[in-house]
Formats: C-alpha cells, structure tokens, sequence
C-alpha cells in the first residue's frame, strides 16, 4: 500500500495558502454543534483547544495531570526557531526549510516542512501578544540566538525557560476559553483507547486517576497531542509521567506509526551518576553557543580541568567541523561525544562524558551577561551536580531525549484513522530523521494555532458523521477491552516490578537501537524483548485497588504498552539498513565515519500497520519526493 500524503499540488511556497482556500469551512454558528475531544495540554494540545475553543467548537480537553501546566513542554528551555531574519543575517523561510530538511537528512516531507517555516513568524507574534516574554536587545527588537544546524540566529528565547513560558501563554489562552464555556477540562485523565464508530474516530476511553473510574467520552472527531515515546528507553530527559500509551491503543486500532526508529540522542545532558536514577536532565543546547566542548588530549588524563593546559586540549567539534564548529547538529554532536570516550578521552569518574566549558565566554562577555543568558541552567546543574560551571566545565553526555517518529499523518494532519488527528511531537512529519534544537516548539505551536484549525474544519465539513452516544456498542466494546487489561495487570501476583522490568528494557534499547546500531544488536534485542514482555506478564507484581488513586496500576500499564511497542522500534531499526539522521547504522557510513544515507532504497517514510498479538507488523511506505532540495551527503565541515 503506497500511503496517500493528500499534498497539495502546485509551487511549494503556494502549497499552503492554495489549501487553505480550497478547504471546506464550518460557518460560526455551526461550530458549536461539533465536539472535539483534544488528548494532552502541551504547546499543541493547549494551542489548539485554545484555537478551536475560540473558534467556538466545543472543545474537551484531557489532561494526565492535576494542572495542564505540568504538561512536559514546560521542560524545554533553550528556544523557538522563526524566520523573522531579525539579525539581518540572510535567514529567511526558504533557509529555514532548507535547514530543517537538511537537518533531518532528508527524510521529512517537504510540503509540510516548507509549512511550518512558513507560520514560524506567526507563531512569534501569536506569542508575544500573549505576554511571552522573550529576551530583547538593547534597542526593543526581541533577541536572537543560535542553534546546532544553523549558521543564521533564528532561535527566540526566554533565558533558559523557553518551553515553560511559551506553555504558560498557550494555557492562559486556553483556560480563557474554560472560562468562557467552549473548552472543558477534564484533569488526571488517562487516555486507554480510541473509539471507532462506521471506522471513524468518534471518541476515547480514559481512566480517571484518582477515583480509579473509567469514563466514556464522545465527540465529531480526537486530537492527539501526547508527545513522545523516548520514556521507552528509561533514563531519558523526558518526564517520567510521558509515555506511549494514547499512540499505542491508537495504533493498535487502525493508525500506522511511522518511523519509530528514528530517536533523538541529545548531546547535552547531566551524565548518568547511578542505577537509581529514573531520569535524566537535559541542559539546554543554546549553551553552545557560548559553551566550548573538549576532551583531554591524552587518554586517562584526570586532572581537573582547570588544571589542563589549553595544549593539551582537543575541542574536537571546532577542529572536525570548522564551519559549525560547536553548532553542529545534535545527531552529529552525539556521535562524536560517544567515539571521543569510546578512544578512552572521556572525563569524569564514569568516563563517560565530555566538558562544556564556558572560560572563553565569561572572559569575553563577562560573567553578567552569560549569567542573564544561562543563568537559570547554571542554576540548575550545580545544585544536581554541586559543580560550579562559573568557576569549571560542565560535564556532558548524550541522553534520549525526542521522537521523531510518531503516527504516520498526512498533510492534515490525520492519522489513517478518519478523524482521528495527531499533532507536536505524537505524529512524525516534520523532523525527518533528526530534529534541529528548537523546532520542537515550533511544530507544536504551528500544529495547534496555525494547522489544525483549517485542516479539522475541512474535516468536519466534508464528512458527514451519525450522531452517536457514549451507549453505543463500540463504546461498550473499548471500555470492556480496557477493563480486561487492567484486570490483568492486576492479577499479577509475581516478584518484579514494574520499575525493574522497565529498566531492563530502557538498558536493552539504550545498548542495542540507540545512538549506534548493527545488524547483530538489533536482533539480539528483538530475541529479547518478546522475553521481557513474557517475564513481565508472568512475573509482575502489580498490588492495589483499580478503583482508586494506584501509581503502580498506572506505570505498569505504560510499561506493558512499551514492552509491546519496543519490538516495533526494533523492527524498524533493523528494517533500515542506511545511517540517517539520529539513526546510525555502524554498517552504513562514509570513509570518515559520518551518516550515509542509502537514497536509492530508503527515500521513504516507513509506516507499519498492527497486525495483531504474535503476528508481524505490515510495511506500507510513503514516497519522499524532493523537488526543491536534492538530498546529498549532509556536510557540516
């Protein structure tokens, strides 16, 4: 099955304002006659509930969390990417879109990419008009910094709190529309399951956490906006309370999941320090552009930094990569981390780790104004590490951090599912095989201000839908199947947790699909993970009440939907014998050990389909057509 991305034809730079026009309306009085359930509060769950609250849809909003303000999009601390060329320095849409696409390896669809950069600057007025207090220059205009894969300054930021002020604008314009009556929210909900009624979405099932109760709610159409899965990997900078489930159950029902290998290694993270941890913390990747990574020359060289004479140093990024220097993309800065301490260069007492060392820039701009830039994260990382990165280098290493895969959606951003729409980081179309820093912000606010008004309103418009309530059978079916499964869950009377199950998993993943790949890892882990997930359901010990607040019932049922979805990422990882992006097959790279890509075979999104329980997943691929950019072998020397 070749799957049908529903891109517009004509110029690329028309694409999007062409679509808009011919799209069907849904006329303001009509608006309030259709409910649209919006699953998860992050940038783009909020912006769009708030969008189409505003609209005057009735809009249900479900939150995992006692406030949608601990959505995990407020962890995002260095930037948002927009082409406003404020720094007069030749950005513009086109260098955007080429920057991303190039930036991902040429594995995004080009039609969507050109979109975001093209609503990027709206985005930023959108956001300023909401208070969002960006940094500004001297003169009033709002600053610019720059990140890895850009040699423009293109990234807005608020200090090191991007990502929560940004939140904070999106959930004051949605909880504007809670108080005007169009947006609902219904907080400490679990999404369990989607409902199809005649093979549309018309619905989900959730837990509510805290009395334990299953709720059946109903609507025109869902929205799933829940984030990433890189929790699947255990120690990851993400919240631990993210996970994969609503992509899951939604997968399991009909919605192809595109591309689940591709994972992002963030280069700059707080280093593992022990086997108790259940995360890790990411600081940001603005701080290189001040911060300048090194290593030792000489292997087992312990001596404190500030002890290491500027001869013996390699700042390896600037002396491979003289054009990007520091600045190059995270996929590249990863992979470089981890060969400099596989040669045995790397720093701290677990050896691996790197320093980011930010000597040069407090001399040059004085400790003041790296404080105002940074300050917060300096913060940060000497009350984990009690290291002052004033006075010495952090240490950094790569961690799991985003997924670029996600639910396959074409340009309306409907999964396969009619109805059934999927925004931010739980749909796959923007990032190709890695993501530059700062576009995770700005797909999530383009997908819910600027995208999903237009696209489910075309929806609603054109497809007729019964009226239908939550005593339909297809309701009872989900609610019973959910029940089932927690009843399960429950029964397990075994000796392991699911924390200790979870982190076997997160040290398989991690080991043999993630920052370096082969043939021979790939199939040990997908021998593996069958295992695991047998032990798991034989073995667990999952004690409480389901009709209760029970946070052992909650993290068992993510796991086991882990356990489920880690073979499919294994699968796909094994299927994809080429090096792109965050995806580095050891089989597959140039004389110099760089990525390479494998066009002739691989120019396309991978998109699996369920089969069901012991049964393989189906191949169905999208074509990658580039018209405007020509792949070519990603340079950043």
């Amino acid at each position: 099955m070749t799957l049908d991305s529903k891109v517009p034809s004509g110029p690329l730079a028309d694409k999007w304002d062409r679509h808009r026009f011919d799209s069907k309306l849904v006329n303001p009085a009509n608006r309030r006659k259709h409910t649209v359930i919006i699953v998860g509060t992050g940038l783009a769950g909020a912006s769009a509930a708030a969008s189409l609250g505003e609209l005057g849809y009735n809009v249900l909003s479900f939150c995992i969390h006692d406030s949608p303000r601990r959505a995990h999009s407020i962890a995002a601390q260095g930037g948002i990417n927009a082409a406003k060329n404020y720094q007069n320095d030749a950005d513009s849409t086109w260098r955007l879109f080429y920057d991303t696409i190039k930036g991902g390896d040429y594995r995004a669809r080009e039609a969507n990419v050109y979109r975001l950069a093209q609503v990027s600057a709206n985005i930023i007025d959108q956001c300023v008009a909401q208070g969002v207090p960006f940094a500004r220059e001297y003169g009033g205009q709002l600053d610019n910094r720059s990140f890895g894969g850009a040699q423009v300054s293109r990234t807005f930021y608020a200090r090191g709190q991007t990502g929560q002020q940004l939140l904070l604008g999106a959930y004051q314009s949605m909880m504007r529309q809670v108080a005007k009556g169009s947006v609902t929210m219904f907080t400490q909900r679990e999404m369990l399951d989607v409902v199809l009624i005649d093979g549309k979405a018309r619905g989900i099932i959730c837990r509510n956490l805290v009395t334990g109760t299953l709720e059946r709610h109903v609507a025109d159409a869902v929205c799933l906006a829940t984030g990433g899965y890189g929790t699947a990997y255990y120690l990851s900078t993400n919240a631990v309370n993210s996970n994969v489930t609503a992509a899951w159950r939604a997968h399991k029902r009909g919605a192809f999941f595109a591309n689940p290998c591709f994972t992002q290694i963030h280069p700059t993270c707080i280093p593992v320090s022990g086997d108790d941890q259940s995360k890790l913390t990411l600081m940001s990747e603005s701080l290189r552009n001040d911060g300048r990574v090194w290593v030792p020359k000489n292997t087992g060289d312990k001596r404190h930094p500030n002890d290491i004479p500027e001869a013996d140093r390699d700042y390896y990024l600037e002396r491979k990569y003289p054009s990007f220097g520091n600045l190059v993309p995270r996929d590249v800065a990863s992979r470089n981390a981890k060969a400099m301490c596989d040669e045995g260069k790397g720093v701290g007492d677990s050896g691996l780790a790197v320093f980011l060392d930010f000597k040069e820039a407090i001399g040059r701009l004085g400790r003041d104004t790296v404080a105002g830039r940074y300050g917060n994260l300096f913060d940060m990382y000497r009350k984990i590490t009690d290291e002052d990165p004033y006075k010495e280098p952090m240490r950094i290493y790569p961690a799991m951090h985003y997924a670029m895969g996600g639910l396959w959606v074409d340009y309306n951003l409907m999964s396969t599912i009619p109805g059934l729409h999927v925004l931010g980081e739980a749909n796959f179309s923007d990032h190709g095989a890695n993501r530059l820093g700062a576009s995770a912000l700005m797909q999530g606010l383009a997908d819910g201000y600027f995208v999903i008004p237009y696209t489910l309103a075309h929806y609603i418009a054109s497809t007729p839908v019964a009226k239908a309530t939550t005593d339909h059978d297809a309701f009872k079916e989900a609610e019973h199947a959910v029940q089932a499964r927690i009843n399960r869950l429950l029964a397990g009377k075994g000796t392991k947790t699911p924390r200790a199950l979870h982190r076997e998993l997160g040290r398989l993943l991690w080991d043999e699909v993630g920052m370096s790949r082969n043939d021979a890892g790939l199939r040990r882990a997908l021998r593996r993970i069958p295992e695991l997930r047998e032990e798991f359901w034989q073995n667990v010990a999952v004690p409480g009440d389901p009709n209760n607040l029970n946070k052992n019932l909650e993290y068992a049922g993510r796991v086991a939907d882990y356990l489920e979805f880690a073979e499919l990422l294994a699968t796909d990882a094994l299927h994809r014998t080429e090096s792109c992006g965050g995806h580095f097959r050891e089989e597959s790279q140039t004389a110099d050990g760089e990525a390479k890509r494998d066009d002739e075979n691989f120019a396309y999104a991978a998109a699996w389909a369920w089969q069901g329980d012991g049964n393989a997943p189906e191949l169905h691929k999208e074509p990658l057509v580039f018209e405007n950019v020509k792949p070519s072998q990603r340079s950043y020397k």
